[in-house]
């Protein structure tokens, strides 16, 4: 096993669906909650976790380790540079309720509360996968997006946004009964972008499923990598989630900055093009002007 922390967490998503049901419930709870397992026992960690402690070694054998102490060790390195717990927050954050401290308004706690998040995904996989994502987009046919959820609000904003320069957009949240019968037809030649967050849903995972069988590239946008869809993503753009309160900022900016550096890929067109929008809702009166 190397020495850094990612490749721990990678070799874990990596062969945990090639693992026997105990051993891949438990990678899948290790990946969801290492930041806080700390330096654990081996019979904590199967309380915690609910699997016995011959399936804890077996799995910890699967992933190359000899011992349960330098497993451990690992573990406890990860754990000290992801603190953030990537559950969905919106049920804690209207139930919050601050207790022996100095009163804070919701909207300056929202204000730093996204701050923090914002800073927290910056990070050199985000730049360098992001650049990747960009060139995809760039050479697709189309660009398909994908979210349920409050992230379907996300993914038609992104089309809103990007639509009002770029025609080759086609938006998949609108109906997701006949999802499958939209993906069946994308081409190979386009692109899927897909908002993934927990709680995950069964609909995104099977249309993701579907178009990753058919050859299509995946952008995946997710809060973490235990994301069962994180397999068949070309690229994966991961945000930090709060660990208090629900917010999609971070995925909003992302959004945004995504389009940003696609326009300015052809950025001629694209002026022209958001010139004669402007023009042209004005003449309608969509617009006001004095």
């Amino acid at each position: 096993m190397a020495d850094n922390n990612p490749s721990l967490l990678e070799e874990m998503v990596n062969l945990k669906d090639s693992l026997p049901k105990r051993q891949r419930y438990l990678c899948d709870f290790i990946l969801k909650n290492y930041s806080s397992l700390g330096l654990m026992t081996v019979k904590e960690l199967s309380d915690e976790s609910g699997v016995g402690i011959s399936t804890v070694m077996r799995t910890i054998h699967s992933l190359g380790y000899d011992n349960f102490n330098d497993f451990r060790k690992d573990i406890y390195d990860a754990s000290l540079t992801e603190k953030t717990n990537s559950k969905w927050k919106l049920k804690d954050s209207l139930s919050d309720v601050q207790e022996d401290k100095e009163y804070e308004h919701t909207m300056v706690q929202m204000s730093k509360e996204s701050v923090d998040l914002l800073d927290k995904s910056l990070n050199e996989d985000l730049l360098e996968n992001f650049d990747k994502t960009v060139d995809m987009m760039s050479k697709a046919s189309c660009i398909n997006i994908f979210g349920t959820r409050p992230y379907r609000a996300v993914a038609l904003y992104f089309e809103q946004l990007m639509g009002e320069f770029y025609p080759k957009l086609r938006q998949l949240s609108y109906d997701t009964e006949v999802v499958f019968d939209k993906v069946l037809q994308l081409e190979k030649e386009e692109v899927l972008i897909v908002f993934a967050f927990e709680p995950y849903t069964e609909r995104v995972i099977q249309a993701v499923k579907v178009a990753y069988d058919i050859g299509v590239p995946i952008i995946l946008i997710t809060d973490h990598i235990s994301c069962p869809i994180i397999h068949y993503a070309t690229v994966t753009l991961q945000i930090e989630v709060s660990e208090d309160k629900f917010s999609i900022i971070p995925t909003i900016t992302l959004v945004e900055a995504l389009i940003v550096e696609f326009g300015k890929r052809f950025s001629g067109d694209s002026i022209k093009k958001l010139s004669k929008l402007e023009e042209t809702l004005k003449e309608n009166h969509v617009t006001f002007t004095y």
